[in-house]
């Protein structure tokens, strides 16, 4: 099978390919989940620096383990399962080195659209920036619920099974989470 036609097979295929040592398969199901993977964690992780090491970590782990994954229809719970890990791994290591966010720079936006005008593309580039500097300001266990909801689309069962908590929590986190955007966002929304 050559490499153009792994595009087209739907991704159960592609994990029980990989399952059986097709590298091919396993490669394109790596390429499928790596946006996602970097979107979740440029969301949750102060440090931008690290987004890119954190996600390769987290496609090797994903990549040395998917022999362990029982059934295909859980492998985004899983994979994220894997990623929140490795996220939360690196906050217990980096406790110490908490840094403050940084407002003499601003981050760039995320996606750009070549078909706004200038005034446009600054105001909506500050509200981004604004919007996630909000996101990153919640606590760790509200910033992961809210964007595993809201970015990811998840389930409140799936978040509950994902960060080892009941649906009420979550539920509350989430709830709390938004509250406190709304309020901090007031002024601009």
């Amino acid at each position: 099978m050559s490499k153009t036609n792994y595009k087209k097979i739907p991704q159960y295929l592609l994990i029980e390919m990989a399952q059986n040592d097709n590298l091919q398969a396993l490669e394109e199901l790596l390429k499928r989940i790596q946006k996602d993977i970097f979107g979740m964690y440029s969301h949750i992780c102060k440090k931008r620096e690290i987004v890119s090491d954190l996600t390769q970590e987290a496609l090797v782990k994903i990549a040395k383990n998917i022999q362990k994954l029982h059934d295909t229809k859980s492998f985004k719970t899983w994979s994220n399962r894997i990623a929140l890990n490795i996220f939360y791994d690196f906050v217990r290591k980096d406790t110490k080195h908490d840094s403050d966010i940084s407002l003499d720079e601003p981050e760039k936006p995320e996606i750009e659209d070549k078909h706004i005008q200038p005034m446009e593309k600054c105001m909506a580039s500050e509200l981004g920036c604004i919007i996630k500097n909000c996101i990153l300001s919640l606590p760790i266990n509200s910033r992961v619920a809210i964007v595993l909801r809201e970015f990811e689309g998840m389930s409140y069962d799936d978040i509950a099974h994902m960060t080892n908590t009941s649906i009420g929590t979550v539920k509350s986190r989430i709830s709390r989470a938004r509250l406190k955007l709304q309020e901090e966002l007031s002024d601009y929304l």
